[in-house]
């Protein structure tokens, strides 16, 4: 990985996995490989799935607050799990600036932690934990204002800012079955969701992306509740500030039938 840059950041949006992701030698592979590809950041600004909180919110800033283990059912090994990222007071001043700059309140919660939308791509992606993390609330579903607060945020990436939305690109638990191995077929709706995700991005279709629930086949099935497509609204935000949307689609395939494509913008 290399040093530190001033060089603007590019913005993520990543399929995050359960916490069994880091026994997907593959998965965990690709992960590390992406982010040895990237510009040292400065510190990590994460919108995860696993929180919506009004008003937006900033998660601990003291690099001491235990995890969210914010799954339940799994091998005690998951619960085991630590990562002692540093806190990032300085990334939430910032994000407090910009965003109560254009008028919208943030509140601080101190008491919690790193959810595993954060933490477990982390693991694989900055195993050493030495890169100051804070993680922000989506206060809303609604595209075009998760897209806005994008939008808000964007200057933070010629701070040094890496911005990663973890999520998941289709998402539906009747399709996960553990039984059956992570490589078992995708369900039709699945695939169907994924190609037009994947065709749509590399298109720069930003329009298609926001109104996905009329515009994409099998919306419904692949997003039963949209919270796991909603933080990719907050990265497009950030992306398109500068003008234009340049995509990378660095990952792809299906895990447990579910889609873990994630893209890289730049």
């Amino acid at each position: 990985m290399t040093t530190t840059t001033a060089e603007r950041m590019p913005v993520l949006y990543l399929s995050h996995g359960a916490p069994p992701l880091a026994d997907d030698a593959r998965w965990t592979a690709e992960l590390s490989a992406w982010s040895h590809g990237l510009p040292r950041p400065k510190d990590i600004l994460v919108v995860s799935a696993h929180w919506e909180q009004a008003p937006v919110s900033l998660s601990s800033t003291n690099g001491r607050t235990p995890l969210v283990y914010d799954f339940w059912g799994f091998p005690q090994r998951y619960y085991d799990v630590t990562y002692a990222a540093p806190g990032a007071p300085e990334l939430a001043a910032s994000v407090e600036r910009l965003v109560t700059g254009d008028g919208t309140p943030v509140a601080r919660e101190e008491g919690r932690g790193l959810d595993h939308g954060a933490y477990v791509p982390l693991v694989e992606m900055f195993p050493a934990a030495d890169v100051p993390v804070v993680q922000l609330s989506m206060p809303t579903l609604d595209p075009q204002r998760l897209f806005d607060l994008g939008r808000t945020l964007a200057p933070l990436r010629d701070e040094g800012t890496l911005i990663l939305g973890s999520g998941f690109t289709t998402h539906n638990l009747r399709w996960f079955h553990p039984g059956e191995g992570a490589d078992v077929a995708p369900p039709a709706a699945s695939r169907e969701f994924d190609h037009w995700a994947a065709e749509t991005l590399a298109a720069g279709d930003v329009d298609g992306v926001l109104d996905f629930l009329a515009k994409a086949p099998a919306a419904r099935e692949a997003h039963p509740r949209t919270e796991h497509w909603a933080p990719l609204f907050v990265s497009l935000g950030a992306a398109c500030a500068s003008g234009s949307l340049e995509s990378d689609s660095v990952i792809d395939g299906f895990w447990f039938g579910l889609s873990k494509r994630s893209w890289q913008f730049a």
